[in-house]
């Protein structure tokens, strides 16, 4: 919606007694001479005509600022990138998190093998997570998923 400015009705008036006021002083200053009286009544009306024209323009014209258009893009796609290595240190595999029956009754614990081979960063996992238990065989390593959590760690499928 543009919204056109109309000139107010005060400046519409001052110049016109404006104008009034210089075509009685031009007149009225000089005594009325024969024949060289119509030329510079025209030239009074032309200046008088050329100033209103002027006025009108000012008046009228669009008062809102020209805003700068930037070319258009199309659009794209966004890419996914990967997270910074700040971020994504704490993502561990949701592959790794396996069943194991003898640990307290069958609980579900991130395998340390698993973790070994699809995460780097084994060895910064907090130790208070870490559980040791006999599996039937021999002692197995893992980590207790909800602990993981509660540092800051959280289980992602890639």
């Amino acid at each position: 919606m543009t919204q056109r400015m109309q000139p107010k009705q005060h400046r519409k008036f001052i110049a016109l007694i404006l104008a009034a006021s210089l075509a009685i002083t031009g007149i009225s200053s000089t005594p009325v001479q024969a024949g060289n009286d119509v030329g510079k009544v025209v030239a009074g009306l032309a200046v008088l005509g050329i100033l209103g024209a002027a006025l009108h323009d000012h008046n009228t014209r669009d008062r809102r600022r020209e805003t700068v258009t930037r070319p258009h893009r199309p659009h794209r796609d966004p890419v996914t990138r990967p997270l910074p290595p700040r971020v994504g240190r704490y993502d561990l595999p949701a592959q790794c998190v396996k069943y194991f029956p003898r640990f307290k009754n069958g609980r579900s614990l991130v395998a340390q093998n698993c973790l070994r081979r699809n995460y780097g960063r084994v060895k910064s996992l907090p130790r208070s997570c870490k559980v040791t238990f006999w599996n039937g065989r021999k002692n197995r390593s893992a980590y207790k998923p909800r602990c993981l959590k509660q540092h800051g760690y959280r289980l992602v499928n890639r």
